[in-house]
């Protein structure tokens, strides 16, 4: 038969549509043609897949081929499609099986020599592929990401050979298993962070309710230290987060690395990072930072030396918790559950309010560092605390504080708490629920009053005070919001509290 088909996978944000490969070998001139809206990469598979078929030592057949990749208003790209393109020519010949190949979806990158290189979003794609009930063939080195997923049956291949002896029935393949990870992530612990006792207690608030932070102090404090220590305090991933986020990294430019498995992300990207780089983008849309941290955390060191317009882009992912990339050709949606931290210096300078007094930044150039960063950016940042810099003669003799374990202890009981009693972490309550689980008594609802009238709070700010009132009774094992916990809150509207 001069007609073969067989199956593989497309990548369209973290979706894998499915792909039906059709290979015909038909009369006339030789030739070799691929359709179906293939981008570079997969148009140039023809050279690769001939040298491949030849180096294995298969014929290739001197006829008019025909390769279409369906549907074809779907885009194809990156070289996966190499090994599905390559077995359809070999079963159109009958060089191998016909009839085989109906149970296994196919991807694979072909060296020159038929060995199988690794391709992108192995994860993603094999999601699909269980859902479809098709055992899933691909190089050995994507393997053991793929069999991360539940009830798939991955097929690790080192070459093409290997496949066609597979399908052959001679030798069949090995079903992976994933890679042991490690039994406790490794994470930097908060025993290196001496002193700061109030920056160390937002953390853990921030940890417990999953709220966004930015710390506002000199140079040399422990701002970026607290940052990178706030994954190891969170609770542990569960099987659901685990997967989203691995999935998300899959498609990554680099890829998931399957030893990192259960760890949360920390994202640090440089201030000169563009709104690509931040979000996602390109032609063919891929996940950016946001992304990439999804169920870890996001961290930016020098906040105001982001360009505006780049910052401007968090707005909608802290709000939603999902970010829309749209082209003229395809739109792709990719999650963005992300905690954000960031940093920043008080003034240009960075000494404004230093012990040393070497600060000489008048109050207007102070404004035009601070008004770098958007109001409305702000009010989505659920607390905003100073990070003082220590004088030099407590810096020796600064105690050191509880561990990570410790800390990571209770933020695990708050919020279980918080999860028994509505399903989500506080800082994702919707505005419909924190009057159902945030309200305060009569002490805290007084309180409150008095900051907006005093502090000028939006009714944003004015939510996410509640919210992490709410965090902060958790943390107390308390089930009501008191005045106590309404005025701790409130201290950690650093911004609100500067005057005009």
């Amino acid at each position: 038969m001069s007609l073969a088909v067989l199956y593989s996978r497309a990548l369209s944000g973290l979706d894998a549509p499915l792909v039906t490969v059709e290979a015909h070998l038909g009369n006339g001139l030789p030739s070799f043609t691929i359709v179906g809206l293939p981008e570079a990469e997969v148009k140039e598979a023809k050279d690769r897949v001939r040298a491949a078929l030849q180096n294995a030592r298969f014929e290739f057949p001197a006829r008019r081929i025909t390769v279409n990749l369906a549907p074809a208003d779907l885009p194809k790209e990156s070289g996966r499609f190499d090994l599905p393109i390559a077995l359809g020519i070999l079963a159109a010949s009958g060089q191998i099986p016909l009839q085989r190949l109906a149970r296994y979806e196919f991807a694979g990158e072909l060296a020159l020599t038929g060995e199988l290189r690794p391709v992108r979003g192995a994860l993603a794609m094999a999601l699909s592929v269980v859902r479809d009930g098709r055992a899933f063939v691909l190089p050995a080195a994507n393997a053991a990401e793929a069999a991360l997923v539940d009830g798939l049956e991955a097929l690790a291949a080192p070459s093409l050979a290997s496949v066609c002896a597979h399908l052959a029935g001679r030798e069949p393949l090995v079903a992976a298993t994933p890679a042991p990870a490690a039994l406790q992530p490794a994470y930097a612990d908060l025993l290196d962070v001496k002193g700061q006792a109030q920056a160390r207690r937002a953390l853990e608030i921030a940890a417990a309710g999953g709220h966004s932070l930015l710390m506002i102090g000199p140079p040399g404090t422990g701002k970026t230290m607290l940052a990178q220590r706030l994954p190891g305090i969170l609770p542990p991933m569960s099987d659901e987060e685990a997967m989203a986020s691995a999935a998300v990294q899959s498609i990554g430019s680099r890829g998931f690395e399957v030893s990192r498995w259960r760890q949360r992300p920390y994202r640090a990207p440089h201030h000169t990072a563009s709104a690509v780089a931040l979000v996602g983008g390109g032609g063919n849309p891929r996940p950016g930072e946001v992304s990439l941290a999804m169920h870890g955390v996001l961290f930016l060191d020098e906040l105001p030396e982001f360009e505006r317009r780049v910052l401007e882009v968090l707005r909608e992912p802290l709000e939603s918790g999902r970010i829309t990339i749209s082209r003229a050709a395809n739109q792709a949606d990719f999650p963005a559950r992300f905690q954000l931290v960031a940093a920043m210096n008080p003034c240009p300078c960075g000494f404004l309010g230093h012990h040393n007094g070497k600060c000489r930044c008048t109050p207007d150039q102070v404004a035009r560092y601070r008004g770098r960063i958007s109001g409305p950016l702000l009010d989505r940042i659920d607390l905003q605390i100073e990070v003082p810099a220590l004088p030099e003669s407590d810096l020796l003799h600064q105690a050191a504080g509880e561990s990570s374990a410790t800390v990571r202890d209770r933020v695990t009981e708050a919020r279980a708490r918080a999860q028994s009693r509505q399903g989500k972490a506080n800082a994702m309550l919707e505005t419909r629920d924190i009057d159902l689980y945030c309200a305060p008594d009569a002490a805290g609802e007084a309180l409150l009053k008095q900051a907006i009238a005093r502090l000028g709070l939006s009714a944003r700010a004015f939510h996410r005070v509640l919210r992490v009132a709410r965090t902060i009774a958790d943390l107390a094992g308390g089930t009501a919001v008191a005045a106590p916990h309404v005025a701790e809150a409130i201290q950690y509207r650093h911004f609100d509290r500067q005057p005009a």
